[in-house]
């Protein structure tokens, strides 16, 4: 019988993407022990990382939980959520559970509910003392490095509970059945620009997105400008006249189709730069250092990282800028950006992008 592993990435579709490798680490039974033969992946996420968990090779069945440890806002931790998803666990007779996490997350919490929905083996990476929560218990620091890209990191937990990626897979992240754009964005190349991100503390300004639409414009590129249904008064004023404007014409599996058909994407830390990184699309990445670049940055793919990492909110994880004005972001110009762009298409990046993804 095919062995049934719960894989848990409770976060964003960012975070989701991120976990695909170890997704397919898990289903495609390349590994030892446990993982020497393929699994069924259940693939436990949180609201905002549904859509992209659909998108993940690999995944044999999907269940959405609102976790209100991780959720914002964050729902009522009542016996009736927690019951929710032991039932599900129950139901699905789970064999085996790889809870991944960021950094700053345990995984006990999801470790103890999965317990007593009965699961009998977990692997998780903790720097909490773990007691009977955990058969497989990872030493942040100590088992593996924590400056290393999420991707990896994940990767590193699948394989502590033995599977390994199949040979001939280079580990980079992939979405499955992406579609075909050409009705939305037509036959010629263009840029994607992405101007929104789930936090203020992300976001390049609007007028400086306007700004370095109408130079690409002018240098002879074709825009198209991305962004949800709440987001298209800020998707109107980033393309102007200049650009096309797609802002809430897309889900995530539509703007997979137009990210895959870009040149270039230019975006900030957010969901579509791990969606680029999953389908091979050079990233502009305009990263504010409230979080460490080595670790989310745009994975495996040719990348130019803007923005000051070494401004005071670094490290910080806010989600609004603390620092009066957002100097980490708007101290890019719409120039620089055009720049960057030039220089992905050229395939020469910049010594300040190759020095601040050294480690990875």
């Amino acid at each position: 019988m095919t062995r049934r592993v719960l894989v848990a990435r409770l976060d964003s579709a960012g975070d989701v993407l991120l976990a695909g490798p170890a997704v397919r680490a898990i289903a495609g039974g390349g590994g030892t022990g446990g993982g020497a033969r393929p699994a069924d992946v259940i693939l436990l996420t949180g609201p905002q990382g549904e859509a992209a968990g659909a998108l993940l090779p690999g995944v044999t069945a999907q269940f959405t939980w609102e976790c209100p440890w991780i959720v914002h806002p964050a729902p009522a931790a009542s016996a009736a959520l927690m019951q929710q998803l032991i039932d599900f666990v129950r139901a699905a007779a789970v064999d085996e559970a790889v809870i991944l996490t960021s950094f700053h997350q345990s995984p006990l919490p999801l470790a103890l509910a999965l317990r007593l929905a009965g699961v009998p083996l977990i692997t998780g990476a903790s720097t909490d003392y773990a007691g009977s929560l955990l058969d497989v218990r990872l030493r942040p620091g100590e088992d593996f490095p924590e400056d290393q890209p999420e991707a990896e990191r994940a990767l590193a937990i699948a394989r502590a509970a033995g599977y390994l990626l199949r040979p001939g897979d280079d580990g980079r992240l992939r979405v499955k059945d992406v579609p075909d754009v050409t009705a939305l964005v037509g036959t010629e190349p263009y840029i994607a620009v992405h101007p929104g991100a789930a936090v203020p503390s992300r976001r390049w300004p609007a007028l400086h997105h306007a700004a370095a639409v109408e130079l690409l414009s002018g240098a002879g590129y074709r825009v198209v400008v991305t962004g949800s249904a709440g987001e298209t008064p800020l998707t109107a004023t980033v393309a102007g006249v200049a650009g096309l404007d797609l802002g809430g014409e897309t889900d995530l599996a539509t703007l997979a189709g137009v990210v895959a058909g870009a040149s270039v994407l230019i975006t900030g830390n957010t969901g579509p730069a791990h969606l680029a990184a999953a389908t091979g699309t050079p990233v502009v990445s305009l990263f504010s250092p409230v979080v460490q670049a080595v670790r989310w940055a745009p994975y495996g793919v040719p990348l130019e990282l803007l923005g000051d990492q070494n401004a005071l909110c670094r490290l910080s994880r806010a989600r609004e800028c603390p620092v009066p004005g957002h100097p980490c972001l708007t101290s890019v110009s719409p120039e620089e950006v055009a720049e960057a762009v030039d220089r992905l298409l050229s395939g020469v990046s910049s010594l300040q992008t190759r020095r601040e993804v050294k480690k990875r």
